[in-house]
């Protein structure tokens, strides 16, 4: 099992501090969420059907033509390497650790990529996953230049797979209005933008043929009862969509002038800001004596992630800790 952000169990008995009194920026989750509507009884108790509106509201606010929805985009991730007999796969690096993970499970040929070599990698691969924006670095592509590599490898039966679980912030980064295109498959999340992780419901968009594979293999009852109910509000509420836009750029660009104020140069989305901290067990460390549970990164990308506060008094506390990290690292 990969390790990821919000694991506030291991923190807790790391640490000996009590739940409430934790700040989890560990996750790149939209820490104000949509307010989640009353579920009625009839989710609860039925085993949930074919969810007509659900996929209708998915494919207006994503610009779809066509959406299958999956417990999370995990569910996908996990699945998309069975559908395929062994191939060559250039997965972009550094990336959402799963990708390569489950790629890598099931006889396929792995090579991580750095983004700057992904044209080149394009030309010898069957199939090409790709985050946009990127997880954990928060960078992206244009479209043209993902619909060329998918155009590419369709053309001769591959795949492009674009992750696009943070692209809510950034519709024009998109391509999921053209997974009518051969190979074209794209990912997307409830969870990151309107705060819902817990909810485990996403969507993928493709070709009819892929999503009725996909589909056979997933089986029946694919996500609840509940998140079918919950969903296909927060995807129709333009209102609140525009105004958390607004709000996480404001929220995302105040953290990124927060950490460059104490003399840490960040990348990343309006998520989450990123870093190559030359010291990232002991910032870890450093933290989480304060009651602040941050995401340390391994591999290629070996530095801190660290989400968004969601009030005043949360980013002040953020920055008394910031600024006693600078003072100990003198």
């Amino acid at each position: 099992m990969l390790i990821h952000g919000g694991n506030l169990h291991d923190a807790i008995n790391a640490f000996g501090i009590a739940r409430e009194h934790w700040l989890d920026l560990s996750t790149g989750i939209n820490p104000c969420g949509y307010p989640v509507p009353a579920v009625s009884a009839d989710a609860w108790h039925r085993l949930p059907e074919v969810p007509a509106e659900l996929i209708a509201a998915a494919m207006r606010y994503y610009g779809a033509p066509l959406m299958l929805p999956v417990a999370g985009t995990q569910a996908a991730i996990q699945a998309l390497p069975r559908l395929r007999a062994p191939s060559r796969v250039a997965v972009a690096a550094p990336s959402y650790a799963e990708h390569a993970y489950h790629w890598g499970q099931h006889g396929h040929q792995i090579r991580q990529v750095p983004y700057t070599e992904l044209d080149q990698a394009a030309d010898g691969s069957d199939v090409m996953v790709v985050c946009n924006p990127n997880n954990p670095t928060g960078g992206t592509d244009e479209p043209e230049r993902l619909l060329a590599w998918a155009d590419a490898l369709g053309a001769r039966g591959g795949w492009l797979v674009v992750d696009e679980a943070f692209g809510d912030v950034t519709p024009h980064t998109s391509v999921a209005s053209y997974c009518s295109r051969p190979g074209l498959i794209v990912l997307r999340s409830i969870g990151k933008f309107f705060g819902l992780a817990g909810l485990r419901l996403g969507f993928v968009a493709a070709q009819p043929s892929m999503l009725t594979t996909l589909t056979d293999l997933l089986g029946p009852w694919t996500f609840s009862g509940p998140a079918q109910s919950i969903g296909r509000t927060p995807l129709s509420d333009e209102k609140w969509q525009a105004a958390a836009r607004v709000q996480l750029q404001a929220d995302g660009e105040r953290l990124r002038q927060l950490l460059a104020w104490h003399g840490i140069a960040s990348s990343g989305c309006a998520l989450f800001q990123c870093w190559p901290e030359p010291r990232p067990d002991a910032f870890k460390t450093h933290m989480a004596e304060r009651g602040i549970w941050v995401r340390l990164l391994r591999d290629a990308a070996r530095g801190i992630r660290l989400g968004l506060p969601c009030n005043e008094a949360e980013f002040e506390r953020l920055a008394r800790a910031l600024a006693q990290w600078k003072e100990s690292d003198r």
